[in-house]
């Protein structure tokens, strides 16, 4: 066997982020009574969400720190209703995280394909995300037990892709470079950080978009086809 250490990314790979997400921020839509300023849910999630997105690549990319970036996704969208003050946009994050961590809809496969590799592999998790919500995600969803142990950004001081946190991950779970396969969804991330880390990248891929300067070890349009593989 050629693999003995899994690195899995959480987000989009195994818990949907895309949906649990959607589905707290139309909960604070409504409960902030965001209605009053936006025409729809979906106007108020089209505003939101690059501001985010972009301000997730300036935290990867160390252009900006943790704080910045937990302050500044929902103060952007406070000023909207005339507030610009930092702790109003710390309180509203917090209670997006909180929400967050009861959401439980996963990827679909995600349970069948862990109880696949299992037996016959060490699994990690290897993820960008903040400490105080990814455990309760992993518990509260029933992932956590088929992970021997969870690495995060914030344990490296780095964030995927930069090779440093893929690094600290195979010295933190003493596995070898040639040993290890990593799985995510993320081309940037996961993919390009696994490659540039000399690790083999399995690439969850279920646009099907096209590979960008080279070609993963693996490709896969679903979970369930990780067990064709592996």
């Amino acid at each position: 066997m050629k693999y003995k250490n899994l690195f899995i990314d959480l987000d989009d790979t195994l818990w949907d982020t895309y949906h649990n997400n959607k589905e707290c921020l139309k909960e604070i839509y409504i409960d902030y009574k965001f209605d009053r300023y936006f025409n729809s849910f979906e106007a108020f999630y089209d505003y939101y969400m690059p501001h985010n997105l972009r301000l997730w690549e300036q935290y990867r990319n160390h252009e900006i720190d943790r704080q910045t970036l937990i302050t500044e996704r929902f103060r952007h969208i406070l000023r909207v209703k005339g507030i610009d003050d930092k702790e109003p946009a710390l309180q509203l994050n917090h209670d997006f995280l909180e929400r967050t961590t009861t959401k439980t809809r996963l990827i679909a496969g995600a349970i069948d394909v862990l109880e696949y590799l299992r037996p016959s592999y060490n699994m990690y998790i290897l993820s960008n995300g903040f400490r105080e919500v990814q455990f309760r995600k992993l518990v509260n969803s029933g992932l956590v037990s088929y992970f021997s142990r969870m690495i995060l950004s914030e344990d490296a001081n780095i964030q995927k892709p930069h090779k440093e946190i893929f690094d600290f991950a195979l010295i933190s779970t003493n596995s070898r470079r040639s040993e290890t396969l990593m799985i995510g969804d993320s081309w940037e991330a996961d993919v390009v950080g696994a490659h540039n880390a000399g690790i083999d990248p399995l690439w969850l891929n279920p646009s099907g978009l096209p590979a960008k300067g080279f070609t993963p070890a693996y490709t896969v349009r679903s979970l369930a086809e990780i067990k064709e593989i592996l």
